[in-house]
Order: C-alpha cells, then structure tokens, then sequence
C-alpha cells in the first residue's frame, strides 16, 4: 500500500481508523480501501451509516451559528477528526468573522491534515490531544493562545464522547472541562444510542461489533445516560433530541429515518 504524503511516518495505515472510517462516510478522500472495507463492513448491518453521519455534521453547524447568534466567538472542539467541508472554523467566521477555533483530536493523522489546512489561519488552530485528559487539553499552548477561559466558551463533543468508555469515565472528563469555562458557556453534544434507530436491537449491533472488532468501540447509551453528562448546564430548547429535531431548517418528516439515530443538544452554563 503506497503512502499518501499527508500520512505521517509513524501511522499504521494497515490498521483501520475512526476518523478515516468517518471521512469515508462523509464523502471524504483521506482514507484507505482498510477503512473503506471497515466501514462497508458496519453499513452491511447498518446501510444508513453514512446518513447518520451527514446529520451529525449538519447538527454541528446548526449549533456552530446558534453559539455565534448567542455571542459566542470562541470554540473547543474535541475530538474533531479529519476536516472536511463546513469545519467548525469556517461557519464560525462566515458568521463572526475572527472567531477563534481550538480542534482537538488524538488521531495523529486527523492532527497532520488539520494542521495542513489550517495553515495561514492564525484565528485556528489543533491541538494533538486526549479528550480523557482535559487537564493536558487546556494546558495546550494552542489553547491558551485562542482561548479566554474567563469568557464564555462553545465545547463541542460531536461524535466522540461515544468512543470513551465507562472504564475511562467520560463524566468526568466532560465534569473537569466543563468547570474550567465561564459562565454562559455552551456545551454541544452528540451520542449514538439505540434508541430511535430503525433497525431490531440485534442488527445495530452488528455495525457496534464491527467497531469492537478494530478496537475502537462504541458505546451506545440511553438518552438518561447521555443527559448526565449536561449536568451544570440549562438546556436549550429543544433539548435532548433526535438530531434532525434540533432547530432543523428542514421538516423532520423529510429527514432519512437513520438521521434519528442517536441524539444531540445544547446546554448552556448556569
């Protein structure tokens, strides 16, 4: 297998990758036939994978310019993965020109190409990174350069907090982060859950076990489950939902069933 110039030296690129696998799903370029054969293997189980990925995406931005529409100009986004069109950076200046960004991501390959495109950008910036080490998080020299934790803050945990399991305790990663922002901060949140997949129990699981199976797990939680993890914050409306539910501009009776699968919100810090 030949080796693109962007894959740093140190990668394995036998191995399949989460960011890659998502980038396969969005339409993307920077993966490899592993993460392609990977991610067919899941959509055998699941064919609306890729569906729940565009709603994600699409959640993203919706809250993106919400945060920018509520005064926001600072955003922390972990867990990032390997940009692709309508990043975080680029909808936040589109609506708040010098809004700063801080990506955050422990794939080194997702760090290599965000650095790529973020070349030039002196309001953004990526940080290589845990999201279960928060203290190294925003200890990060990039972080302390574009971010003003006295003002408020946007924390994005888009699609990661999925990956973190029980054992590593995702709560108080999210608890710690959440208690160095200012008040009037927002945390924006996405889960997979089975709850509202259109599929039996038993299917979905076989997509979960193909994650297992590349050592990447996935954790599907409940919406109890996932609303724990906005403790300290009021919820925007609407809510915890179903991510075509939250502030669409498209009806969500138009929406692909699999966009359902999973849920999304907001919170702001009391």
């Amino acid at each position: 297998m030949e080796r693109p110039a962007w894959v740093p030296r140190s990668i394995d690129i036998s191995v399949p990758s989460v960011s890659r696998i998502y980038d396969f799903y969005l339409g993307g370029s920077h993966n490899f036939e592993v993460d392609r054969e990977a991610a067919r293997r899941a959509m055998e189980f699941m064919p609306g994978l890729p569906k729940i990925m565009q709603a994600n995406r699409a959640f993203m931005r919706r809250a993106v310019r919400f945060a920018t529409e509520e005064g926001i100009d600072q955003f922390l986004d972990i867990g990032s993965g390997i940009p692709t069109f309508g990043n975080v950076h680029e909808v936040a200046a589109r609506a708040r020109p010098g809004a700063r960004v801080v990506y955050v991501d422990h794939d080194p390959v997702a760090v290599a190409h965000s650095e790529a495109v973020l070349a030039g950008h002196d309001d953004a910036d990526v940080v290589a990174a845990d999201l279960r080490g928060p203290r190294e998080v925003l200890a990060a020299p990039q972080v302390e350069r574009l971010i003003d934790l006295n003002r408020p803050v946007a924390l994005l945990l888009v699609a990661i907090l999925h990956f973190v399991e029980d054992a590593d305790d995702p709560y108080a990663a999210v608890a710690e982060l959440s208690d160095a922002l200012a008040p009037g901060s927002l945390l924006v949140l996405t889960h997979a859950s089975y709850e509202h997949v259109p599929l039996p129990v038993e299917q979905a699981g076989g997509a979960v076990g193909v994650y297992k199976d590349i050592r990447n797990p996935l954790i599907m939680r409940s919406r109890d489950d996932i609303a724990r993890f906005f403790k300290g914050y009021d919820m925007v409306e609407p809510g915890l939902v179903p991510m075509p539910r939250w502030r669409s501009e498209q009806a969500p009776e138009d929406e692909d069933p699999y966009a359902f699968s999973g849920y999304a919100g907001v919170g702001r810090k009391a």
